[in-house]
């Protein structure tokens, strides 16, 4: 029951909800009600699925599912607790051993989300007398990380090494700290981490690389973070490994402090099982002859598009023209999110399309086609202008 009063208290919540509304910014998730390899089905209509971040197409695959199911039989559904107190099973200890290994890494620590571990970690590495520096468009995690830490945030432009030479000349700390994607998750553009990794060690600052994106996904599957020898990484187990989870790369002792100072793997209770050998079988998987087959069928896709990455921007500007666009591909039978405010700037509304091994040949080229179609039709607005 609703307490007296509670109604006209909460108004403003109604209010909100129509301002957004007004302006093309309210956000609804939509049903699957079912999927098949690269097409889901939504209000009983079958749609090539350009929206996922499964993008080697492991969510379903067999060998994973056999992991699920075998672990769910034995030890059931939940971890019971967070990992500190009764949650530590041993699934936990050979992820991140397999995850430290796959790498080439010293150690790893699991996280529920990447939201956690991004959340999680840089408040452990820097404080109130520290500052870090982050690139403009980094995730909303990192972000909101670098706000819980109470660091001085400075913001450089998106991959200008140019404006963050300057902002590290300028501003001291007791510790400072660079924080930047590898792969951004909505331009699809890659982070010069080699030249960062070179400016980083001349100014005695920190390198924290969000490798979400290109793990799994991108060369031989390790990722582009480790191999630019950053100080940190953080990967995630929700996108090209098919399962759920996220993991921290670093020094032992950072790995260590972890379990001491980062309050979102402290306080959370452990990921359910299941889960937990879905990823073992998961990084075996990319790891193996299979996974580099399915690195390739990717890579096809993204040369047939002639896009820089996996993860293909078509920008449309307009909030509600964003809107009518992904609409327009859905009766085309194509699902492509509209992605709005605040989660990309101002005027830059777009649709995010991610490319999967789990389209077909035949599929990708569905795709491309739909792609040409909008370009054509005016819908998509070229780099550096906006609608």
């Amino acid at each position: 029951m609703i307490p007296s009063g509670a109604v006209s208290r909460l108004a403003f919540l109604d209010e909100l909800l129509v301002e957004l509304e007004a302006v093309g910014r309210r956000r609804m998730p939509r049903v699957i009600t079912r999927r098949d390899g690269a097409y889901v089905w939504v209000g009983g209509a079958k749609l090539l699925n350009v929206s996922s971040n499964d993008y080697l197409g492991l969510s379903t695959h067999p060998a994973l599912v056999e992991a699920a199911t075998a672990a769910l039989e034995e030890h059931g559904v939940g971890a019971g607790a967070s990992r500190l107190i009764t949650g530590n099973v041993a699934l936990c200890e050979e992820l991140e051993h397999a995850l430290a290994s796959f790498h080439g890494a010293p150690a790893a620590r699991l996280f529920n989300s990447g939201y956690a571990a991004n959340t999680g970690i840089i408040p452990v590495l820097v404080g109130k007398d520290d500052v870090v520096f982050s690139d403009e468009l980094n995730h909303a995690s990192i972000i909101d990380g670098c706000r819980l830490s109470r660091a001085r945030t400075v913001v450089y432009r998106h991959n200008d090494l140019g404006h963050l030479a300057d902002l590290l000349a300028e501003h001291r700390g007791r510790r400072r700290l660079v924080v930047t994607e590898s792969l951004f998750s909505m331009d699809g553009d890659l982070s010069p981490l080699g030249q960062l990794r070179e400016m980083t060690a001349a100014a005695g600052a920190i390198l924290m690389v969000d490798d979400a994106h290109a793990v799994g996904a991108v060369g031989d599957g390790r990722g582009l973070g480790w191999a630019a020898e950053a100080d940190v990484v953080v990967g995630t187990l929700g996108k090209a490994f098919g399962t759920a989870g996220a993991y921290v790369l670093g020094a032992s002792s950072l790995i260590e402090v972890l379990w001491n100072r980062a309050r979102t793997l402290v306080f959370s209770t452990g990921l359910p099982v299941p889960g937990l050998a879905a990823s073992v079988a998961a990084v075996r998987l990319v790891g193996s002859p299979e996974g580099a087959l399915l690195r390739q069928r990717l890579e096809r896709h993204r040369r047939l598009l002639g896009a820089g990455s996996h993860i293909v921007p078509l920008v449309v500007g307009d909030d509600r023209r964003a809107m009518d666009a992904m609409n327009h591909l859905m009766e085309d039978g194509l699902l492509v999110q509209a992605i709005r405010p605040p989660t990309v700037p101002v005027g830059t509304s777009r649709l995010r399309l991610s490319l999967s091994a789990a389209l077909s040949d035949e599929d990708a080229l569905v795709v491309d086609a739909a792609v040409r179609r909008l370009v054509a039709g005016g819908w998509v607005v070229p780099r550096g202008t906006s609608r």
